[in-house]
């Protein structure tokens, strides 16, 4: 599985970092993740730098899609040539979207009837018919959302399930699980990521 984590200018450090090594952690099962974004370099939040691993083009060729969050995500969504190259397609796709990143499945038609989300981007979406959970995963068919920075693990956990099975998955995430803490964690972990998974899509993901 081949899996493209969009960062975007302003990105969120948690969201794409967390899940570029839980992911990869899973090489030696044919899954890799690469910081995918425009330009050669790419500056989080905290003005970190960082080169790009691959062009946006590799969007289109990835088999899961994972829009992280960050602080100028409503001015990245009002970009066409960002948004053109977000060709996504759940029918072929697995496609993550991590607090504010939920905004680009709505720019996209994609919001699927049931998400969760960040707090401070909840309200921008009130006037959607989405219902947003206070839940840290939830996810409708092929697209998955989760809320809050240090969900990044759930949702990296699912991807992994999706491509080689929910125990190597768990395996996985036990490997950065706080010491004293694998077997907690792990429990946790499973309940939440099995809760989600081949859970049907409640309307048409496209609008």
């Amino acid at each position: 599985m081949k899996i493209a984590i969009v960062t975007l200018d302003g990105f969120n450090e948690i969201d794409s970092f967390v899940a570029l090594s839980i992911l990869n952690r899973a090489k030696a099962d044919g899954v890799t993740a690469a910081i995918t974004a425009p330009g050669e370099t790419v500056t989080s939040m905290n003005g970190v730098t960082v080169s790009v691993q691959k062009p946006m083009s590799f969007v289109r060729e990835a088999d899961a899609v994972l829009l992280g969050s960050g602080i100028h995500t409503r001015t990245h969504i009002d970009d066409t040539a960002i948004m053109r190259e977000l060709a996504l397609d759940p029918s072929r796709q697995l496609i993550g979207a991590q607090c504010s990143g939920v905004l680009f499945l709505y720019r996209l038609g994609l919001l699927p009837a049931t998400i969760t989300t960040d707090t401070k981007t909840r309200p921008l979406l009130a006037r959607t018919d989405t219902v947003v959970e206070d839940r840290p995963l939830v996810a409708q068919g092929n697209i998955v959302t989760s809320g809050g920075c240090l969900s990044s693990s759930y949702l990296a956990g699912w991807f992994l399930t999706k491509a080689v099975g929910i125990d190597k998955a768990m395996s996985v995430l036990e490997t950065v699980a706080p010491v004293g803490q694998r077997s907690q964690f792990g429990k946790q972990a499973r309940e939440i990521i099995g809760k989600q998974l081949d859970v049907p899509a409640k309307r048409p993901l496209y609008c």
